[in-house]
């Protein structure tokens, strides 16, 4: 999918939301346990009542590794019930020296057909450039929405050629290098709202992926003013807020009405870019 066709899609569904698909067994209602595949039965509702009112979906790995080979086979059914005008993203945080990723971006692209996958940057350009393919995309962690991105993120590194003061602000900027806004994205949390308006002025073209909405204290009126671009630009990803909105029979029917209330706050903002 390329990013016109995504951006076509934001202002047809006046939503960008991405919804997370980090199905874990432990959660689900407990009527789905007597399917033979409760994962994929758990999906494959989600999908069925919230598909008009989300852009994407984002299957989290580790949820299916989780499970070993039967988890993997819930995720590869799961995909098959996501339609095709859907982007759908692989949040594996692969990243690791060429011949790996390689391995690993043939997974991804070739046996599971995601439209993109989230790559770590911390082994630089070589681990990353197996991902960057024609027509797929590279949803690089720059600035995410957890406490500990405190940790290295933020470090001060004053760069005397890029003046980028912060670990964060390098990565950004030497990425940008290797591929335009037409197959890489950037992570950028929704729990640094007052950092998005200076990512967004580096990278005016690109889309962000914005994690931290809803269960992580995200703000959304915040993300979509500091983040917005002329094609939107953001993917909001919502998880958990989403997927255990109800604990019962219900559970499809909640899930519907949290991404439409999630939609129609997005598609109010979107007016001013729709036209």
């Amino acid at each position: 999918m390329t990013r016109f066709e995504l951006a076509e899609n934001i202002y047809k569904k006046g939503s960008c939301l991405c919804i997370g698909l980090d199905t874990d067994i432990r959660k689900i209602p407990t009527h789905l346990l007597e399917y033979e595949d409760p994962v994929l039965e758990f999906n494959r509702r989600i999908i069925e009542a919230t598909h008009e009112y989300c852009v994407a979906y984002k299957p989290n790995l580790a949820f299916y590794e989780a499970g070993g080979p039967a988890g993997l086979i819930s995720l590869e059914k799961t995909i098959h019930h996501i339609p095709p005008d859907i982007f759908t993203i692989a949040d594996a945080k692969r990243g690791d020296i060429g011949n790996t990723s390689e391995m690993y971006a043939r997974a991804f692209f070739d046996h599971y057909r995601f439209d993109a996958v989230t790559v770590s940057p911390y082994m630089g350009k070589d681990s990353v450039s197996p991902f960057l393919r024609e027509g797929k995309w590279v949803i690089l962690l720059v600035l995410t929405s957890n406490t500990g991105s405190m940790d290295f993120q933020f470090t001060d590194i004053h760069s005397q050629t890029t003046h980028e003061n912060k670990l964060y602000e390098q990565v950004l900027h030497k990425s940008m290098n290797w591929s335009g806004p037409d197959g890489l994205m950037f992570v950028a949390g929704a729990t640094h709202p007052e950092l998005l308006k200076s990512i967004r002025m580096k990278a005016p073209d690109h889309f962000f992926l914005v994690p931290g909405i809803g269960a992580q204290g995200g703000d959304m009126e915040a993300v979509m003013r500091a983040g917005m671009n002329r094609q939107c630009g953001l993917l909001i990803n919502s998880s958990r807020q989403i997927l255990y909105a109800s604990s019962g029979e219900d559970f499809a029917d909640k899930a519907r009405e949290t991404a439409k209330s999630l939609r129609d706050q997005m598609s109010n903002h979107l007016k001013s870019i729709i036209h």
